[in-house]
């Protein structure tokens, strides 16, 4: 049984992919279902998943598939089958190289079940960019780029992800080229790895350390100096939650 709010986005992107055949952004579904935050919009996503009404498509941004809907609704609404079979008849016109597939009362390899289990315990975060001197945060905003990252890696409250340049903190196993998941935070305690904006233009990511009124931001490597600055020049843009790497 779906919760209102699950009900209300699972309609909300079925209309959607009817009348457009595209699924809607977060900022719209955040926007329809008068959410704060689109972490929210996360959870629903995530619950519709695991209930079996909803599938998010590997390897594409924002591609959603309505699965089936909750049996108030499917007297009201288009056959969601034949739904699918349209869009994989378009997708296929577009030559687009997935196909997706809907299929009833088949058995499902195993190894296609654990994948699809893996998918439905990840979220879609934003890649920002490579986080390097002189470049502010804001510069790196581009939500054309995700990162899948399982759920077990994330508390509460919204994400993103930046792409480590550099190996400031390589000591404390953060190497170049590693996907740092920042949790967005404007506070942070002495001891914390945090994504930190001074003066308005440079970010970094550094080790933080409270010195009375100052700021210390340490690298956690040998051959770089540990940064003071006064308490007006730094701002925190987030805290690092957990790291993701690729062999």
């Amino acid at each position: 049984m779906l919760t209102r709010k699950q009900n209300e986005l699972l309609l909300f992107i079925n209309k959607r992919l009817n009348d457009g055949g595209v699924s809607p952004s977060f900022d719209e579904m955040k926007e329809a279902l008068r959410l704060k935050s689109k972490s929210g919009i996360h959870r629903l996503i995530t619950g519709l998943e695991e209930r079996g009404f909803l599938r998010r498509l590997p390897h594409r941004a924002r591609a959603l598939q309505v699965l089936k809907l909750p049996e108030t609704a499917a007297m009201q609404a288009p056959n969601v089958t034949h739904l699918a079979d349209q869009r994989r008849s378009s997708f296929a016109e577009s030559r687009e190289s997935f196909v997706p597939q809907v299929i009833r009362g088949e058995r499902v390899p195993l190894a296609g079940a654990i994948q699809a289990a893996n998918e439905a315990q990840a979220l879609s975060l934003p890649l920002y960019g490579r986080i390097a001197a002189g470049t502010p945060i804001e510069a790196l905003r581009d939500n054309s780029t995700t990162v899948d990252v399982p759920v077990s890696m994330l508390g509460s409250g919204a994400h993103y992800c930046l792409e480590v340049q550099g190996d400031s903190m390589i000591e404390a196993g953060i190497q170049d080229g590693d996907i740092a998941i920042i949790k967005s935070a404007d506070t942070a305690e002495t001891g914390d790895i945090v994504v930190a904006l001074i003066d308005d233009s440079e970010a970094t990511l550094k080790r933080l350390r409270k010195k009375g009124a100052s700021i210390a931001l340490e690298p956690a490597n040998s051959a770089y100096e540990t940064r003071i600055f006064g308490p007006d020049r730094v701002k925190i843009q987030g805290r690092l939650e957990a790291l993701y790497r690729r062999y």
